[in-house]
């Protein structure tokens, strides 16, 4: 309930009515959110990003669209680096990269790695699969020009939060046959049912009004982001029958989230079908809130777990997993920076 969350969440409540909002409206509100997201405004809430790292805009053309990405480094690096691919949330209806780039550029910066922020497409326009195309197809081009991009192919890592936990989930799945080999993926607070069952879950109802993601926003999503001919199981990495094959998993949850149960059956799962998994479950966090790490004090503990699983995996040998087509050659590990004031 609202009242469990931090008092200074509470702020994040927009007012929207999510009912009755139409495609239009939906469209033109997220416009003006975005550019909010994306001021130095947001980062009294969003967190100031980390001095070591270096954040570009770029391109990437492909077939039939125009991506835009948001790239980035560690200031002092001039190596091949692994490559982290990372995805906003926002129900698949809104959100944009510049949100993350509080935990990006933490990772970007003390991994260290290449961490490529995806603006996938938006629902309504552009309805599921297409988001979760976006994310495949710039995985697969950024691995195939790794050269150009310095990265090492071979040490790559998809994290997501939200939307795009789902997203990224799905990317793992539908590259565990003959997509670029993943060593780990980090799914924040993930939605892993679009289903009609997705709303199904005790922390759904425990958590219904919560002001970072209250149920009618959740329904509003679904709603806009489901085209009529999709199976929504096709989108639900929960409903997949087979959940072996995948790489080491780091789902992390917050207690006050509606979906937070969506991320802990999804471990459950998981590890029924033999991949490797972590829960962790942040007491006294809402809904997006690696996003808002100066109004949630859990976000900054978070940060430095996803850190150290991510690091671990990318740099150091790891294993052979079932359904790893693609892995070679080891990534040297490399010395991380120490820590500083923003750590």
């Amino acid at each position: 309930m609202t009242s469990k969350a931090p008092f200074r969440t509470r702020i994040l409540r927009d007012g929207t009515d999510w009912e009755t909002i139409t495609e239009d409206h939906l469209i033109a509100q997220r416009e003006k959110v975005d550019r909010l997201a994306s001021s130095r405004a947001a980062r009294i809430v969003s967190g100031l990003p980390d001095r070591h790292a270096r954040i570009d805009g770029t391109a990437i053309d492909l077939p039939g669209r125009r991506l835009t990405l948001r790239v980035l480094r560690p200031k002092t690096a001039n190596h091949p680096l692994p490559l982290i691919v990372s995805f906003h949330g926002g129900g698949f209806i809104g959100g944009t990269a510049a949100q993350n780039d509080w935990l990006n550029s933490h990772l970007a910066a003390r991994c260290p790695a290449v961490v490529v922020a995806v603006e996938y497409r938006l629902a309504p326009r552009h309805p599921l699969p297409e988001p979760v195309d976006d994310g495949y197809d710039t995985l697969v081009r950024l691995v195939d020009e790794a050269a150009a991009w310095g990265i090492d192919p071979n040490s790559v890592a998809v994290v997501g939060e939200s939307a795009g936990g789902m997203i990224a989930a799905l990317i793992a799945l539908r590259a565990r046959a003959d997509g670029p080999a993943l060593r780990a993926q980090v799914l924040n607070y993930p939605a892993t049912d679009w289903t009609d069952t997705a709303t199904d879950y005790p922390s759904i109802t425990e958590n219904a009004d919560n002001p970072t993601l209250p149920l009618s926003k959740l329904r509003a999503a679904r709603r806009l982001s489901l085209p009529p001919n999709l199976d929504p199981r096709s989108v639900s990495p929960l409903k997949f029958d087979d959940l072996g094959g995948l790489p080491p998993t780091l789902v992390v949850t917050a207690e006050l989230d509606p979906v937070a149960d969506h991320g802990r059956r999804y471990v459950e799962r998981l590890r029924e079908d033999g991949t490797d998994a972590r829960l962790s479950c942040y007491p006294r966090a809402t809904h997006v809130f690696l996003s808002t790490p100066e109004l949630v004090p859990a976000a900054r503990p978070a940060r430095r777990e996803i850190l150290g699983f991510l690091r671990g995996h990318l740099h150091s040998a790891v294993p052979e997993y079932p359904g790893n087509t693609r892995r070679s050659a080891k990534f040297a590990t490399e010395k991380a920076l120490p820590r500083g004031d923003n750590e």
